[in-house]
């Protein structure tokens, strides 16, 4: 029997917990701690299709490792969740240990054609509660499917940089860029993502990620880390 997808997010965030944790407990004197990255999210940040070190937090903590950058990258992705399903789930998707979150919800909103009234406050109300731990964010960025008409589509994609702007939260405009309707990095279904495909959105997510990792360290500098 396979670990429903919730259980298995829960296990992996309390390895994430106990492991940032004696990451900060080991870190040499005079080392700053890895920077703990929850990377929260639906089947595109879980790897539905993949082994677990196939996935996105997998392949995003091994490129920040090949970079020099220490960071632990959780995944708190779970498959079929849509942006309201985030805000039920987020106090304990989003642990205390968290300096930074990667979010990436709406895709199941779009195909649900979820009114995207809806998926904006949802997605508000993660972005301002986050704010309010001092946690920096990146908001991924998503697509309505062409069928779903101008109107949804209008209405749909404006969110996230609207969101983005509103809040202050750093905005990667498009998650499956680069990979998104390429048969060649996606699995049969057309939606998910390969292996390769998930390097692809690794590759060019990078940079804003790196950003991402900077501010953190200026909210753990300030208000998040005890001397």
């Amino acid at each position: 029997m396979k670990t429903p997808a919730w259980r298995a997010a829960m296990i992996g965030l309390g390895l994430f917990v106990a492991a940032s944790g004696a990451a900060r407990a080991q870190a040499p004197a005079g080392n700053a701690a890895p920077i703990n990255i929850v990377a929260l999210g639906d089947s595109l940040t879980a790897g539905l299709g993949l082994a677990a070190n196939e996935a996105f937090p997998a392949q995003l903590q091994r490129a920040l490792e090949a970079r020099g950058i220490a960071a632990v990258v959780a995944n708190a992705g779970v498959s079929g969740d849509t942006a309201s399903a985030g805000v039920s789930r987020l106090d304990w998707s989003v642990p205390d240990s968290a300096d930074a979150v990667i979010l990436e919800l709406g895709a199941n909103d779009a195909l649900r054609g979820v009114d995207p009234a809806v998926t904006r406050a949802a997605l508000d109300t993660m972005l301002r509660r986050l704010r309010e731990r001092k946690i920096a964010i990146l908001l991924c960025g998503m697509l309505a499917p062409p069928n779903l008409g101008s109107e949804y589509g209008h209405a749909f994609n404006a969110i996230f940089p609207e969101l983005a702007a509103a809040d202050g939260a750093m905005l990667y405009p498009f998650f499956l860029d680069g990979v998104a309707a390429d048969p060649v990095l996606n699995q049969h279904d057309g939606m998910h993502p390969t292996a390769a495909g998930v390097a692809v959105i690794v590759k060019r997510i990078l940079p804003q990620v790196e950003a991402l990792i900077a501010r953190a360290k200026k909210e753990r500098h300030g208000d998040r880390e005890t001397p």
